[in-house]
């Protein structure tokens, strides 16, 4: 197939730091093309590989341009939430004996919608390395994953790096996983699609393994400039002097109002709708079949807006640390984790010992301010981090400094204070209806636009385990300490937000693995790892104790329906393993894992009537990845509004087929998709290749949200991009935000937002 590599301006671009001769990217020398190690499937018969299979999807042998034959793949995404194909060989492949390298193979996409797939390498030992990418529409390109090589042992502290090869193939970004599989027995390789809203057909051509070409030995060196803006490439909307941002703001303040749009009420709500009773807060309604948000005035209210509008955010670990005398350790009683309060700045004392503790790091930067310059107050420091190659350090916010030139004011509170007006002014502008989650605090009482309070539980009560915690442990809710948290917490934010109207409700903690529909394993490896364990030092598996020996008249009465030999409850309390998983013990596991959450989500419900009873309670906002029918029971028992973290191009009805037996009023805490047009390295968890692609997906996933009768809102993540070089905690370095670093808006977001919102009460209430 006839390539069209839509990397060469990038990987052109990043030429000029590299130790390689320089090339000309107006002339005609071309780059340095791959040496092929080995063509695994070349699909020159007509007759296509045995290797080769299909899920939900459809494939033949076609012609290919070049003469040749290819591979057409039709992927039924439109009526399978994940749909996809895999190569397995007969016997493992033993790619080992290779130096560095990459799988590589050819797509074509004659749609005019992009695709978006995730590529999975697994190894023997069932180790999986997982990417993903976007295929352009219309589109023939090459594109490459380095499955040995340089570049896997780097921990940068980024969630994608950018190109280490000096090549017009695309790379495929990094996801998560193991990056060092076992490559002398690769078992499989395969492409998925997932929550795609429509059929997609891909042409698929050469998979091979190349052989790792010249390489950019600087590619980490030198990428952020003055503004925190990718130094060595282009962009539509690049700021190249900062006396640009004040023009830039002159000529938004022209075009932005600070009222709701005619149509709307005073909260946001559809005021040419019908008028429902007025309670003065937020409520929930059925209004005609359809779940919806009540605002105060009684007006049908759908939330939609923007999350993560805050500073905690915005900062990145710069590679240096301090003398860790100097860094204060964090109050015991803290409610907030360090991860979403502001700067958390150093002491005078302590920066006389700032040093490098990274150089990797460190050399990303152009330029960073010294501590007695006025750019130096948007240095901060971290404690901790999620993940990285520093365990704590600074940070520093380009995004704030960009806010301090942008006003022309050197004081944080005149800087801030100009910097959350205009932000409520562009929400109304835009035409949203309310903020989501993540909001600072600092907006509670503007009394401008509907937002969430946010409350996280944390302290040192007791933890229990699914065997997947991500972000962190699960809570023992049978730990008193836990209500006493859970109660301080809320009073806390019941503090902040004042018994504020424009309040519509609380989201409380975010994300948690409490399991995954799958495997016996996946599902109840929170009731598993705990029965494991000494009921002396786990409050859960004691309680978990205490209800078997209610149901079970003895010990060989469990036995006998757990298929178990344990010799007596004492030893059961000790702790007990389980292999096998009969259907009288799944059952006894189903039933312990909702009586856990059950315990969590009444401790929360209660604390939130207590200390905010004219609020909502919007639940935990469950990942698709973490979360169980008993879960999911037991949260709709307690919490008025469901949340879910959705990151897909839209709500696919095969997934969402649960919301009828749950028949709760429900809401997408966060969905997003990047493209990567914009300097930054990482489109996102979900790829578009264009900011007008971006802006059609967005309105694509939107639309789906009206079209469900459950659905009371979604709200985008985030406000912002991330930072270039990663935010501090965890490295995440997307271009998801509505504006850059430099605050820029993005013209192709702002005019689908417009688009969406002017028709959003009538699609939802008036549409058939």
């Amino acid at each position: 197939m006839k390539k069209t590599h839509i990397a060469l301006g990038l990987s052109l671009a990043l030429l000029g730091a590299c130790e390689a001769p320089e090339k000309d990217a107006v002339s005609q020398t071309p780059v340095q093309k791959p040496k092929t190690l080995e063509t695994l499937f070349a699909f020159d018969k007509r007759s296509l590989p045995d290797a080769l299979s299909v899920n939900n999807a459809e494939i033949e042998s076609v012609a290919s341009p070049d003469n040749g034959r290819a591979a057409r793949i039709r992927l039924k995404a439109k009526a399978h939430k994940e749909a996809g194909f895999e190569f397995v060989p007969n016997t493992p492949w033993d790619w080992s004996s290779y130096g560095p390298f990459a799988l590589a193979l050819d797509i074509q996409n004659p749609l005019n919608e992009s695709t978006h797939l995730y590529l999975t390498v697994t190894d023997g030992e069932g180790q999986t390395h997982n990417r993903s990418f976007a295929v352009p529409a219309h589109s023939d390109t090459s594109y490459y994953m380095e499955l040995k090589g340089h570049d896997l042992d780097v921990d940068s502290g980024l969630r994608a790096n950018p190109p280490y090869w000096i090549t017009d193939d695309t790379p495929i970004d990094w996801r998560w996983g193991t990056k060092n599989i076992n490559l002398s027995e690769v078992q499989s390789v395969s492409f998925s699609v997932r929550g795609l809203l429509s059929d997609r057909t891909l042409v698929i051509d050469d998979v091979r393994l190349l052989a790792e070409p010249e390489v950019d030995t600087k590619y980490l060196t030198g990428l952020v400039d003055r503004l925190g803006q990718n130094a060595k490439v282009d962009f539509e909307g690049k700021i190249t002097d900062k006396s640009e941002l004040g023009e830039q703001r002159k000529r938004e303040q022209k075009t932005l109002r600070d009222t709701p749009w005619p149509e709307r009420s005073r909260f946001g709500g559809w005021k040419q709708g019908p008028q429902l009773e007025a309670t003065g807060y937020f409520r929930t309604a059925r209004h005609e079949g359809k779940w919806s948000l009540v605002d105060p005035d009684g007006y049908l209210f759908f939330s939609h807006g923007i999350a993560n509008v805050r500073m905690a955010n915005t900062s990145t670990m710069t590679g240096y640390d301090f003398d860790h005398k100097f860094i204060e350790p964090r109050a015991k009683d803290d409610f907030t984790p360090e991860d979403s309060k502001g700067l958390n700045q150093v002491s005078e004392e302590a920066v006389p010992s700032r040093h490098v503790e990274s150089e990797l790091r460190a050399d990303m930067f152009q330029w960073l301010p010294s501590y007695d310059e006025p750019q130096g107050k948007h240095f901060g420091y971290r404690r901790s981090v999620h993940s990285g190659p520093l365990k704590q350090g600074e940070t520093y916010s380009f995004y704030r400094a960009n806010l301090e030139h942008k006003y022309a004011d050197s004081h944080p509170e005149g800087f801030m204070a100009a910097w959350r007006e205009t932000t409520v002014d562009r929400m109304l502008s835009w035409g949203f209806t309310s903020f989501g989650n993540w909001l600072s605090p600092d907006f509670y009482q503007m009394d401008r636009i509907p937002y969430f309070a946010n409350g996280w539980i944390i302290g040192n009560f007791k933890t229990v385990s699914s065997g997947n915690d991500y972000w962190s442990p699960l809570p023992d809710p049978f730990d008193p300490h836990f209500a006493e948290r859970a109660d301080q917490t809320l009073k806390q934010v019941a503090a902040e937000v004042q018994n504020s109207q424009w309040c519509v409700g609380v989201f409380i903690d975010n994300e948690k693995s409490w399991g995954s529909s799958g495997s016996v394993t996946q599902r109840y490896g929170l009731v598993l790892n705990t029965l494991g364990r000494d009921a002396q030092e786990s409050p859960t598996k004691a309680e978990f104790s205490r209800l078997m020996r209610e149901k079970y008249p003895s010990i060989s009465a469990l036995n006998k329906q757990w298929g178990t030999a344990v010799p007596d409850w004492e030893a059961f309390e000790r702790g007990v393993t389980l292999s096998d998983y009969p259907d009288a013990l799944q059952d006894d596991l189903s039933t312990l894992l909702h009586h856990y959450a059950n315990e969590y989500f009444a401790i929360v419900a209660k604390a939130v009537e207590k200390h905010l009873p004219n609020h909502l309670y919007m639940g935990a906002r469950f990942a698709d990845w973490g979360m169980t029918p008993e879960i999911r029971t037991a949260a709709a028992t307690h919490a008025d509004v469901m949340s879910y973290n959705y990151y897909k191009e839209g709500l696919h009805p095969e997934f969402w087929q649960f919301l009828e037996e749950v028949d709760k009023p429900s809401i997408i805490g966060e969905f997003h998709m990047g493209a990567s047009d914009s300097g930054l390295f990482n489109p996102g968890l979900v790829h578009t290749t264009s900011q007008s692609d971006r802006a059609a997906t967005y309105k694509a996933y939107m639309n789906s949200v009206l079209e469900n009768p459950y659905f009371v809102g979604a709200h985008w993540f985030q406000y912002l991009d991330s930072p270039l070089t990663g935010r501090a905690y965890d490295g995440e370095n997307y271009n998801v935000g509505f504006v850059s670093v430099t605050d820029r808006p993005y013209p192709e977001m702002i005019e689908a937002a417009k688009a969406f919102n002017k028709r959003l009460y009538e699609v939802r209430y008036v549409k058939p």
